[in-house]
């Protein structure tokens, strides 16, 4: 079988739901020869691993640990989602103390067991953060690590299509930024529906200003109703996204979607937020992000959250603080 890298690639919570996703889909998708699966979880994981020696796979090696050394050592590439899952009236950012520890001692692990790996994505929320601390603590420069903000976008997308009643193949470029959490900024602007801008749309018999805000609201909530309806968090369409970012920073397919990425610039400094950007070998790179004076303000809003998000973690003892950050690491700036 003919993959893009023969390199490792491990998983990390890979007896959870997301996990054991991850690992089928990124073996369906011939990313690579050598796949490591961990969880401190052993039962659980032993029986992840089962599952997929079961199925038949050919040209990859599976392996399994619960382990953290040997689960890191020699990874080139990195998926997390070993973080606590979201339950039914939580939000992303309930979350925050028990994962931000998680993420301080993943960077740890990864600065001393796999300092040369080359692309770490973080699902476990609030990722914005779970991000920053992973990065913060790997040493790591920001370019290699990402975070998963794309299921926001794609949810814009399926809101477009369920509205106007068409093909999702015919709602293009549909774009949030900022937080991926209560506190997004959702862009009309980027969109367009068969063709025609959004914005254009938008305030007519076809789509009301009110229904618009119903669209955003509904993408917001977009995981509290996956909740509802099947009584646990997203799995499926996280494995499956995540997937797709670790195979573009191998090489492979561009990432279509926003990225969760570290951007430090003129307007926002020293945060992870969901960006406009490129992955592929190379690393993530920053693209330009641009809207409407609305859209603008709305993302501004989200950047003030996720620094109140930041600053928590930092009062929690967990970060330093900013001015001191490139002691921790002196890849960021």
């Amino acid at each position: 079988m003919k993959t893009l890298t023969n390199e490792k690639l491990t998983i990390i919570g890979a007896a959870g739901m997301i996990g054991s996703n991850m690992a089928q889909t990124a073996i369906m998708m011939k990313l690579t020869s050598d796949i490591c699966l961990y969880d401190p979880y052993a039962p659980g994981l032993q029986g992840v691993a089962e599952e997929l020696f079961h199925c038949g796979f050919e040209g990859v090696n599976i392996t399994y640990t619960s382990d953290i050394k040997a689960a890191l050592t020699g990874a080139k590439y990195i998926v997390n989602s070993g973080g606590a899952a979201r339950k039914a009236g939580m939000t992303r950012e309930d979350l925050l103390k028990g994962n931000a520890a998680i993420a301080e001692e993943f960077g740890k692990n990864v600065k001393t067991y796999c300092p040369d790996v080359k692309h770490i994505v973080i699902i476990f929320n609030p990722a914005d953060i779970t991000g920053l601390i992973t990065l913060l603590y790997s040493g790591l420069k920001p370019s290699q690590v990402t975070t998963l903000a794309a299921l926001d976008s794609t949810r814009l997308r399926s809101e477009l299509a369920k509205h106007f009643k068409i093909s999702m193949d015919k709602v293009e470029n549909c774009r949030t930024y900022g937080g991926h959490g209560e506190q997004m900024a959702v862009f009309a602007s980027t969109a367009k529906i068969d063709g025609t801008p959004l914005n254009d749309l938008i305030g007519t018999p076809g789509l009301s200003k009110e229904e618009w805000s119903e669209i955003q609201q509904k993408v917001i909530k977009g995981g509290a109703n996956i909740i509802n309806l099947r009584g646990r968090s997203s799995f499926q369409s996280p494995a499956y996204i995540s997937i797709e970012m670790i195979a573009a920073a191998m090489g492979g397919t561009p990432f279509r979607w926003p990225a969760g990425t570290y951007v430090s610039n003129s307007q926002f400094e020293h945060i992870m937020m969901a960006w406009e950007t490129s992955i592929t070998a190379d690393g993530c790179q920053l693209k330009k992000v641009s809207g409407t004076p609305e859209e603008e303000n709305a993302l501004q809003k989200s950047y003030e959250h996720l620094c109140a998000l930041r600053d928590e973690v930092i009062g929690m003892g967990v970060l330093p603080p900013v001015n001191e950050w490139s002691k921790l690491n002196p890849n960021i700036r």
